[in-house]
């Protein structure tokens, strides 16, 4: 596992763009303000770039990776078409599935749990309805928490961008495997339940 995922903060910076069908992210460092990853969905099919347009959106793959600046791999996420509820995959730098996002059946706000390779739950996934507002649970206790932060009104009246600060918990031992899941898990969101 890539040193930089042991990181308690990270800020998710979505590239901003009037007619972009590609989802691609910067992750910086909120202290230094530096770029740690990048996150790009560079093979984006035509067919899927022309559904990214429509209403359905929602329902169209995606194949984001996670790098480096110095383009080393840490984390791929990655789903097939999806009619109803989506089975997300997380791999590793070296391309092995290390868990799956699935989403939850009538959930209000939005939820899905956050599975090992073994389809064990690691904790789940629980979003507010009313506000765009996110907590990783395992039982009672909070690993993580996801708040949208807004780039200006007139930057997200005229763009589909979005802004996010993540925060893990010190519960969260380092080089835990679900810091992986949890990074993972926030570069899709948007993209499973709030599109």
């Amino acid at each position: 596992m890539n040193p930089i995922l042991n990181n308690n903060q990270f800020f998710v910076k979505e590239h901003t763009g009037i007619f972009k069908a590609a989802n691609n992210f910067d992750v910086l460092d909120p202290t230094s303000r530096q770029i740690i990853l990048n996150c790009r969905e560079d093979n984006l099919g035509g067919f899927t770039k022309m559904l990214r347009f429509t209403d359905y959106k929602r329902m169209t793959p995606f194949h984001l990776e996670i790098k480096t600046p110095a383009g080393q791999k840490v984390i791929t996420v990655k789903r097939g078409i999806s009619i109803i509820l989506s089975t997300v995959e997380v791999l590793d730098e070296n391309d092995r599935i290390i868990g799956y996002f699935k989403q939850k059946f009538f959930s209000i706000g939005g939820k899905f749990d956050v599975l090992d390779a073994n389809n064990q739950v690691l904790c789940t996934l629980k979003g507010k309805w009313t506000s765009w507002d996110f907590k990783f649970m395992q039982g009672e206790t909070e690993l993580a928490h996801v708040s949208k932060k807004w780039a200006g009104l007139g930057k997200e009246l005229f763009t589909s961008a979005d802004n996010y600060m993540l925060e893990i918990k010190p519960v969260v031992a380092s080089n835990s495997p679900i810091r992986q899941m949890i990074l993972a898990a926030v570069m899709c969101i948007d993209m499973v339940l709030k599109e």
